[in-house]
This record gives structure tokens, sequence and C-alpha cells, in this order.
């Protein structure tokens, strides 16, 4: 199997140190193609290199994060936004989201989980912070689902297939933890996490995480 091809990343933030902490994280793992510490140098760099992955800070002079992907969006579509930020207010991640990001994580992220989530977007997966998984999925439910029904709708049939631990380890999956971080909580091998996340996404017939996602958010399951 060939290596994943290296991102190429473009990071910005309006604090040095964070972008060089950042930058000596990532290293080893992305190709920096360039930086900027405010909105209107982010969209410019950004038309010039068109990475692969942003890295993008919610909070910046110049219209913030937001203004960046609502800018770029529609213009340049192959590329792929992931905030990192100091904030888990609920309106940062809500905001940014819906402008267009493909991910959002804190600041408090480790080096080797921040490697694997830049990785991941680059992949197409979308990836949240598990603690915030759950209210940005439910606000989406709320503001997109509508009058709400009389009685609760009833769940995907495919629901029934599941077994106890895999339905664990779906909803744990949806919410955005790692393969390790799933056997850490349920106590299992890693690669037992690997067996039950085929066995749900083959028995739910979806593809990948992010499917996975979005039926467990439209099934009121997180």
């Amino acid at each position: 199997m060939s290596e994943p091809a290296v991102p190429r990343v473009f990071l910005v933030d309006d604090h040095a140190m964070v972008r060089t902490g950042v930058r000596a994280e990532l290293a080893d793992s992305v190709t920096i193609v360039g930086e900027a510490a405010d909105a209107d140098a982010a969209v410019a760099g950004i038309r010039a290199t068109v990475p692969d992955v942003v890295l993008l800070d919610v909070h910046l002079p110049g219209g913030g994060g937001r203004a960046v992907l609502e800018t770029l969006r529609a213009e340049l579509p192959g590329v792929r936004y992931l905030a990192l930020s100091v904030s888990d207010a609920a309106e940062d991640v809500i905001a940014v989201i819906r402008a267009g990001a493909r991910g959002y994580v804190t600041k408090t992220i480790s080096g080797p989980d921040l490697r694997a989530a830049v990785q991941r977007v680059a992949d197409g997966d979308v990836v949240f912070s598990p603690r915030l998984a759950g209210f940005v999925l439910d606000a989406f439910a709320a503001t997109t689902a509508g009058p709400a029904p009389a009685e609760d709708p009833a769940t995907d049939p495919g629901l029934d297939l599941l077994s106890a631990r895999e339905r664990e380890v779906m909803q744990l999956l949806a919410r955005g933890y790692t393969y390790r971080e799933i056997g850490s909580r349920l106590f299992i091998s890693v690669k037992t996490v690997e067996s039950h996340a085929s066995n749900v996404l083959r028995k739910l017939q979806l593809s990948n995480r992010n499917e996975l996602t979005r039926w467990a958010a439209t099934n009121r399951l997180l």
C-alpha cells in the first residue's frame, strides 16, 4: 500500500509563537507552504499557494477565520479548512463549520493528534475535538430539521443489525474519537475497534466516518 500524500498546509494565526509551535509539531508530516497573521494576508496567501489544508484560527484581525472561508470557499473548492482555536464556544464552532470548515480542534490538542487531524482533513474526513462534536451536530440538527414532528422519527432499520458493542463503537466514531481513544474507553484493543468499525459501516451500508457522522446525526444517536 502506498504512503498517503504529504499534505500541503497553509497556517493562519495572529500569534507568531503559535505559528512557530505548530510548524515545529507538523514539520515531519506536512509541507508548510505559507502562513499569515490576518484575514487579508490569509486570503492572498491561500490564493497564491492553493494548499490542501488551511489550519485556520477563528479570531483574526480583518474579519476572522469565517471571513477567510466565506471569501474563498466558492473560488477554491478543493481547499479544505481545519479550525484551530483557543475557543470552544458553541457560536465560534458553529459559525466556521457553517462557513465551510471541515473540522474544529482546540489548541489544547496534542502534537500527534493535530498531525492526525490535518491528515484526516486532507483525506476528506471531518474532524472535531471529541467534546465539541456532540453539541455541533445537535445544533445543526436543531436548525435544519424544521418544525418538530408529532412523534420521534423512526431510526434507520440498520441500527437493529448492530450489536450493543457495535453501537458503542458507532457513537464514538461518529463523535470523532480515534480508534486508539475508543479502545481505551471501552477497554478493547485497537484491532477489535477496527473490526467493529468495519462491521458498523458494512451493516449500515456506509462508506466512511463522514457518512457515519451524518447518519448518526440524522438518527439522533449522538
